[in-house]
């Protein structure tokens, strides 16, 4: 087409058309592959042929790829030839490619290119398949054929780098006597894995640019309550829009569908329903598409536009504000990520979105939190494959079961769930005259991997309190065992690391459990040697136990009395001072012929010197 660049061929399949990478897309090439199904030479394919005294429909025959489409027809059904992946950068990207200078287009063209090679490469190494027989025969086909066109602007005329790839539905597998045949591709696969190519892309352009220019990124919000777009920092959010043309006329068109949807439903609608809205609003702004022009008068056009909004000084500086904001975020940015909360938060999103699904799903997740985490920077290659098989490991299990006799299904065909806790949904208020809505699937996923993550940075940094310092304890002639607070100052410490376990009770967070059936007692450290028990046969009954005296139980109760009537303080300071003792009293209270030293820590079943009460 005049004004754009001429196609390229791509893929691992070119080999058994003859054709090599890189090599123009012709239209005739054109016409024969995705418009009849038949070998890009098919004209000198079948003249060859003739000439050897062929009859004109063996010819014809012997150019087809796989099943001729005459036959895909006569069974009612509509003959599928490609399927278009569109690859194309963040908004800020093309901003900053369309008016910047020629390093910087040259720069973000080949990350673009080298991005759309390595997701292209990861359909075939990971997804691609073959089928035939109805499906009941698959095999993996590392080889595809693509036809790659890029363009350059949207419908309206404006900057969006984008490069379409038609994937052709034919690719060649080993038949039963070993000879090479052609076939459909599994288009299903292929479909299903769109998102994950896309992150792929998306992950690798933005990380080389950031690093070839020293740029960073920053989030974003695009939709309210979806996931962010990770856009490079120092771009305006003025910027995005002057290249965004479409974005608000799709808004406005988006608010009178929802004011209808509304009016019919007499409710808000829900996120299922608002992706409906928005997909219909898009559909309904849509305009014609224009003559294309050449990318030079493009240039020209653009960079003249966006002086006369901005100022040239905006746009000269545009590249200089984004590398000195970007340093500012590198040098913060830790480039080592830690995968046991990386798996965390991308196993509680795809749960809390999905509930069921397959390490695909999981994968582009991954994708969009190394670009999220590391803001630009580069990373070791694996590594989002790494992050996605822990998710899996650690907060997934298996819903497929294989079925006896059947084919065991693929890796990626099988599907999981996780236990994550999903918070109740909350509505949040409307802002620029936006009505409330819900809060989304997303942000209720980032509040249940919120609290998996807190679990796991307590359980990390969770170390054994040092003991404090206290002063000598004064004797008193108050027996042990015979003050409230004595029991009371008794309790362990309530770190994970020191807590006191007994068959019979148990302290955990300063909260004390009573369990049956106890026949040991526990000391805490630094405590006097423990007496010998007695035996079974020779241990005192429950009610022969020794009690404490009287008097001492009455004036507790009547200091609880006194100092809950007059409203004195005098308890809650006690109270405070005891939490903050060792076991065994306050710094100044008495403890007889054990002060100074920490007693025997005992159940409520076995009281001595320093029972619990």
């Amino acid at each position: 087409m005049a004004g754009l660049p001429p196609g390229r061929w791509r893929g691992r399949g070119l080999a058994g058309l003859g054709l090599s990478e890189g090599a123009e897309v012709s239209e005739r090439h054109m016409a024969l592959v995705f418009g009849q199904g038949r070998h890009p030479n098919a004209d000198r394919i079948e003249q060859r042929l003739l000439d050897d005294g062929a009859d004109s429909a063996a010819a014809r025959r012997a150019t087809v790829l796989g099943q001729p489409i005459e036959e895909i027809e006569a069974r009612n059904q509509t003959p599928l030839l490609a399927l278009d992946f569109t690859f194309r950068p963040q908004v800020s990207l093309t901003v900053l490619w369309a008016p910047g200078d020629a390093h910087t287009r040259r720069v973000i063209e080949r990350a673009h290119e080298r991005a759309v090679a390595q997701a292209l490469r990861w359909l075939e190494d990971d997804v691609a398949e073959t089928r035939w027989a109805s499906g009941r025969g698959r095999a993996r086909t590392p080889a595809l054929v693509v036809a790659a066109f890029r363009h350059f602007d949207n419908r309206d005329g404006f900057p969006l780098l984008h490069e379409h790839c038609l994937i052709l539905n034919r690719v060649q597998h080993r038949g039963g006597d070993g000879e090479p045949r052609w076939g459909a591709l599994g288009t299903t696969r292929l479909y299903q894995n769109v998102v994950a190519a896309g992150t792929l892309y998306s992950l690798a352009m933005t990380t080389e640019v950031c690093e070839e220019l020293g740029l960073a990124t920053v989030p974003r919000e695009v939709t309210p309550g979806l996931r962010p777009v990770m856009e490079i920092a120092g771009v305006d959010a003025e910027l995005i829009a002057w290249s965004s043309t479409r974005r608000q006329r799709i808004e406005d068109a988006l608010e009178g569908l929802t004011y209808t949807w509304v009016q019919e439903h007499g409710r808000l609608p829900g996120e299922k329903a608002r992706h409906g809205l928005g997909w219909q609003a898009a559909q309904d702004t849509r305009p014609e598409k224009k003559t294309p022009r050449p990318l030079e008068q493009l240039l020209a056009w653009w960079r003249a536009s966006a002086v006369l909004k901005f100022g040239r000084q905006v746009v000269d500086g545009l590249l200089d504000r984004c590398r000195t904001v970007g340093a500012a975020l590198r040098a913060r940015v830790d480039p080592v990520v830690d995968t046991a909360f990386a798996a965390v938060d991308v196993a509680a999103v795809v749960f809390t979105v999905r509930r069921n699904f397959a390490r695909r799903h999981v994968l582009a997740e991954a994708r969009r939190h190394l670009l999220e985490t590391l803001r630009g920077r580069a990373f070791a290659p694996g590594l989002d494959d790494d992050i996605a098989n822990r998710a899996l490991a650690d907060h997934a299990r298996q819903t497929t079961v294989p079925q006896p006799g059947r084919r065991v299904p693929a890796a990626d065909q099988i599907f999981y769930t996780a236990d994550f806790t999903e918070p109740d949904p909350w509505f949040i208020a409307g802002t620029g005259g936006r009505p409330p809505r819900e809060s989304s699937r997303y942000e209720r996923a980032r509040v249940a991997s919120l609290a998996v993550r807190n679990a796991i940075r307590t359980a990390r940094t969770a170390t054994p309190q040092p003991r404090r310092h206290r002063p000598p304890r004064t004797p008193s002639n108050t027996p042990a065992g015979t003050s409230p607070s004595h029991r009371r100052s008794g309790r362990p410490p309530s770190t994970p690391t020191n807590r006191l376990r007994c068959p019979t009770y148990t302290w955990e967070a300063g909260r004390q459990t009573r369990r049956r059936g106890c026949a040991h007692r526990r000391t805490w450290p630094g405590s006097p040697p423990t007496p010998a028990r007695p035996t079974p046969a020779a241990a005192p009954s429950r009610t022969d136990r020794p009690r404490p005296p009287t008097r001492a139980v009455r004036s507790t109760s009547a200091a609880r009395s006194t100092n809950s009537s007059t409203g004195s303080p005098a308890r809650t300071k006690a109270r405070a001072s005891s939490r903050d003792s060792p076991p065994g009293g306050t710094g100044g209270e008495a403890n007889g012929p054990d002060a100074g030293t920490r007693p025997v820590a005992q159940c409520r079943d076995h009281r001595g010197p320093a029972g619990y009460g």
